[in-house]
């Protein structure tokens, strides 16, 4: 199809659409009165009118001998429109999106690979307006049931009528999550490839809507759960009540007992808590003096044993004064090894092999850390004086730290 002929095809749909539309509202009373009763009322509508209502798919005549009616579709979208929760479906049809999705995905790809980009454009698209269609359908079937929960839910004459209304909207809360689960995002990842268009509106822009269809979703469920934990308090109350009224009819002259003048009560009626007596002492009562006494003196009395006391021992140096006395210790070795270089008269000497010369019990990597951090603390007259050079090497080929394996320390020429 080239260019031209799309163009032309689009043009002719959009006339198309805009002619029915303005059928819709040049009959709108009309519709709605079919709307609100079972047929149309043809008093007002011509036969000219009849029949482009016909053609156009918005009225219907189920059979010859009945009356014309609202086609299903135009039914379904007054009462979306209304938010008329009695009639609107709480459905979404995923299985057919997603399969109608794949179909758009394939020829989207097609026509990239042939370098078709107005195919290209329609095929994404139409894509789009396919995703868009399936998040406002599962929008509105999440809403209408929000919308129902909260408004006339279950409030019918007959328990039975209620308990089927409960089941329907669980049910509907069923489907809906099996219908969400259908979106297997694995396989829409591996369907869209690395083309970053789909990949924007078939999964990070579709993964988005889904999380709020979820979250949307848990609140009518908490909602529905909360109505139904409600309804089980009301029909237990109910039935208690029915109950009472069942008995007072068989018994008519029954009075009710003064309980609480009955040795022994009832246990269902007999519901609260025991009470505990409080005693206390009446110390303003004289005839009670001599029992009070006698219970006094029987008290036991405390028992206060000698707690041995042990001498107390030398203080442990603390912990600031220990790590002290190892840095000086530390630098107090440094500085003679800078002294022995001096009296070698210059000559270099490694600060390892001092190190295991004297035997001293530091680490190789403290004790190169401190030799080249006395001398970065050298005043510069000093520092000109000496001549430190570092062993090192490259960590990896892929790495550019140098990594010090020894230092050697000389006295400059002419100091």
């Amino acid at each position: 199809m080239s260019d031209r002929d799309a163009h032309a095809l689009e043009s002719r749909l959009i006339g198309t659409g805009v002619e029915r539309l303005a059928l819709l509202g040049k009959h709108a009373e009309a519709l709605m009165a079919g709307y609100a009763r079972d047929e149309v009322p043809l008093e007002g509508l011509s036969t000219t009118a009849l029949n482009r209502l016909l053609a156009a798919r918005i009225l219907w005549r189920p059979d010859e001998q009945g009356g014309v009616k609202l086609s299903p579709k135009v039914r379904e979208l007054i009462a979306e429109m209304l938010a008329d929760e009695t009639r609107r479906h709480v459905n979404a049809d995923v299985a057919e999106t997603l399969e109608l999705m794949r179909t758009l995905v394939q020829s989207y790809r097609e026509a990239r690979d042939a370098g078709e980009y107005w195919r290209q454009e329609q095929q994404l698209l139409r894509l789009r307006q396919e995703v868009d269609d399936l998040n406002g359908r599962f929008a509105d079937a999440i809403d209408s049931l929000w919308r129902r929960l909260n408004s006339d839910f279950g409030f019918v004459s007959r328990l039975g009528d209620k308990i089927r209304e409960n089941e329907r909207a669980q049910k509907q809360i069923v489907r809906l999550l099996d219908s969400l689960a259908l979106i297997d995002f694995h396989e829409l990842i591996e369907l869209v490839g690395s083309d970053g268009a789909l990949r924007k509106l078939l999964v990070s822009g579709l993964q988005h809507q889904l999380t709020q269809h979820y979250t949307s979703l848990r609140e009518v469920q908490r909602r529905m759960v909360e109505l139904m934990a409600r309804f089980r308090q009301q029909q237990s109350r109910s039935r208690l009540v029915a109950g009472m009224a069942g008995f007072l009819r068989e018994h008519p002259g029954f009075v009710p007992g003064n309980y609480a003048r009955r040795s022994e009560v009832p246990a269902l009626v007999n519901r609260a808590a025991p009470l505990i007596a409080a005693g206390a002492a009446a110390l303003d009562h004289h005839p009670d003096t001599r029992a009070l006494t006698e219970l006094l003196h029987q008290l036991p009395r405390p028992v206060h044993r000698p707690e041995p006391v042990t001498a107390a021992g030398a203080a442990a140096p603390q912990e600031d004064t220990l790590v002290a006395a190892r840095q000086q210790a530390l630098k107090e070795d440094v500085e003679r090894f800078y002294l022995a270089v001096v009296d070698r008269g210059g000559e270099g000497l490694s600060a390892l092999a001092y190190l295991q010369e004297g035997e001293l019990a530091w680490g190789e990597e403290i004790w190169l850390f401190q030799v080249i951090a006395e001398f970065q603390g050298l005043p510069r007259g000093e520092q000109r004086a000496f001549r430190l050079s570092q062993q090192e090497s490259q960590a990896s080929p892929f790495n550019h730290l140098r990594l010090i394996h020894d230092v050697n320390l000389a006295l400059r020429a002419g100091a």
